[in-house]
């Protein structure tokens, strides 16, 4: 039935997402979920959304939500933009800021939906490798480009760049945007949401899937100049004028409101995070430092893709990426305790 596609659709590459089991007792550590619930105050607020208000359409500028961020991180609502999950808003940079004459500038080793959406949009682009340390160096994106574009901390390493260094390719591309994806930043990093109004070719995207825990509500934003944000308002009522549902807004905003819950959840990934890192290193895994809810390691006497299968046989899922510098690491979600002890226990009977 190919015959009906557009022409381009045929050569495009589209991503794979992390895979959802159906059965019910297996550890999950693939997909860095966060092992704790979200906040009770945002539940309660989405059930007294369930009424009859569903037959009316939600605000398309969801200002109850953008008002909750940009009182979170001390900006302005018009800095502020909203989507479906942080995959939509990113799209509509790709779409609306980054399809420029030079190419774009992103790391090998990395999101891997990027390379995904400059086929989709035909984009041009670099990977440009990280160091022998799996670091991103900030002196390799002072070049010509169309645009720059990293997760912090790095995904699938869980590597954590400084803000000084974010700075620094700030200051070495001023008329090139630079996007920070900041999905993994509550679990040990420091936001560059503080640098958007020194840098005006700055812009940031988050998303309540990771830290917040409401991946299956899809949420995401992005936060920047309001020239860069009216882009991708231009792009958005283009598309989709109505992205986020009643139930999303309120549940969101709920979220950004419960600080308390948000700062213990956190608290207790980073804990576990720790002590996950030192039994691991104990049983002799080399591990990569991680600001994110997931860390990334090899073991030099086992083959990761073997690993990964005799783990599953055990009802463990991890990730493993076939690319060829990162072959040999498994991307490991940080789980609740009983979750970390199921792994650790299963890498004992290996």
């Amino acid at each position: 039935m190919s015959k009906f596609w557009s022409p381009f659709v045929k050569n495009l590459v589209p991503y794979v997402p992390g895979e959802q089991p159906k059965l019910a007792k297996l550890v999950k550590l693939n997909t860095n979920e966060n092992p704790y619930g979200p906040s009770p105050k945002a539940l309660a607020a989405m059930q007294t959304e369930l009424n009859d208000n569903l037959r009316l359409y939600p605000d398309p500028n969801s200002d109850l939500l953008k008002q909750a961020v940009a009182r979170y991180y001390g900006v302005q609502g018009n800095q502020v933009f909203l989507g479906n999950g942080s995959d939509e808003v990113l799209a509509h940079i790709f779409h609306g800021l980054l399809q420029h004459d030079q190419p774009l500038l992103f790391p090998d080793i990395s999101y891997s939906f990027y390379p995904v959406y400059c086929g989709l949009y035909g984009i041009a682009f670099d990977a440009v490798p990280l160091d022998e340390q799996f670091q991103i160096n900030p002196a390799d994106y002072a070049k010509p480009n169309g645009g720059i574009i990293f997760p912090n901390p790095n995904a699938p390493t869980g590597c954590l760049l400084a803000l000084d260094a974010v700075e620094q390719m700030l200051k070495a591309s001023p008329d090139s945007v630079v996007v920070v994806d900041e999905a993994y930043i509550d679990f040990g990093g420091e936001t560059a949401i503080t640098l958007v109004d020194r840098y005006p070719n700055l812009l940031v995207t988050q998303t309540l899937s990771k830290s917040r825990s409401l991946a299956g509500l899809r949420v995401g934003l992005a936060v920047g100049h309001p020239d860069l944000i009216e882009a991708l308002e231009r792009i958005k009522n283009s598309f989709n004028s109505y992205p986020l549902d009643r139930l999303a807004i309120v549940g969101a905003a709920a979220a950004f409101e419960d600080r308390e819950y948000f700062d213990k959840t956190c608290r207790l990934v980073i804990e576990s995070r720790e002590k996950v890192v030192a039994q691991l290193q104990a049983k002799g895994f080399e591990v990569l430092p991680s600001a994110a809810n997931f860390i990334f390691a090899r073991h030099p006497k086992h083959d990761a893709a073997g690993l990964a299968a005799k783990l599953r046989e055990q009802g463990v899922i991890v990730r493993h990426f076939k690319q060829e510098r990162i072959a040999q690491f498994l991307r490991i979600t940080i789980g609740t305790p009983e979750q970390n002890q199921a792994l650790i226990d299963a890498l004992g009977d290996l």
